[in-house]
């Protein structure tokens, strides 16, 4: 199975106001593991960016500049993530991002959904904690992740650190028995069966008295 862990930064919080992509980062999972593979690339969006966009990922119009626009490396993205399942952490906003690059080049690319099927762990934690806070810096100290170097938001290096959050997420069991030398998910402590031929078990009948007593507690 091929997971493609993916975020990105952006101009501002809405494309339909025009915003546009600055930053995509991906790192890629093949089998719940790791490869090394990823992808990272930084857009010039040939536009400003708000100053409120810019306190959270320090990503400036200037550093962008001599960058490719989204036209000049779609092919090379798509490649990447198509066929893959993709992980991201509150999907509707990246998606909606990237679905609206693709359409402002006219290319015959169709929607990202119909490269690649889509998980969001954001829907994920909220079903798993209802009512807690879901960001992604909250789910690393409710998993046990270090985000100490995110001292800004970047695409890579959040993919990155979601893609070990998202493992401790949906491990369950299995990451617990791996971390006491079990192999495959399966104890290597023998199952204790009681004998067949044991004594029966001594049944105690509560008396009238306790009888009473329980039907009082519970108004009967």
């Amino acid at each position: 199975m091929r997971q493609i862990v993916l975020d990105t930064e952006t101009t501002g919080l809405d494309f339909q106001q025009g915003h546009r992509l600055i930053e995509i980062g991906g790192v890629e999972l093949i089998n719940r593991q790791l490869t090394g593979k990823h992808y990272h690339q930084y857009i010039n969006p040939n536009k400003t960016i708000d100053e409120e966009a810019v306190k959270i990922h320090g990503i400036t119009h200037k550093m962008l500049q001599d960058k490719p626009v989204f036209a000049d490396i779609a092919d090379e993205f798509l490649a990447f993530i198509q066929g893959a399942e993709l992980v991201i952490h509150n999907a509707e906003f990246d998606l909606g991002f990237i679905d609206y690059e693709i359409q402002m080049i006219k290319a015959d690319y169709g929607n990202t959904v119909q490269h690649c099927s889509v998980i969001d762990t954001l829907k994920m934690a909220r079903d798993n904690h209802p009512g807690q806070r879901n960001t992604l810096d909250a789910l690393c100290k409710r998993y046990d992740v270090d985000n100490s170097s995110r001292t800004l938001h970047g695409a890579l290096l959040d993919a990155e650190i979601l893609a070990e959050v998202y493992l401790k997420m949906t491990g369950g069991q299995v990451d617990i028995l791996i971390q006491h030398g079990a192999n495959s998910g399966v104890s290597s402590n023998p199952i204790r069966r009681l004998s067949a031929d044991r004594s029966p078990l001594r049944v105690l009948k509560a008396n009238p008295d306790e009888l009473a007593e329980h039907h009082k507690m519970y108004d009967w």
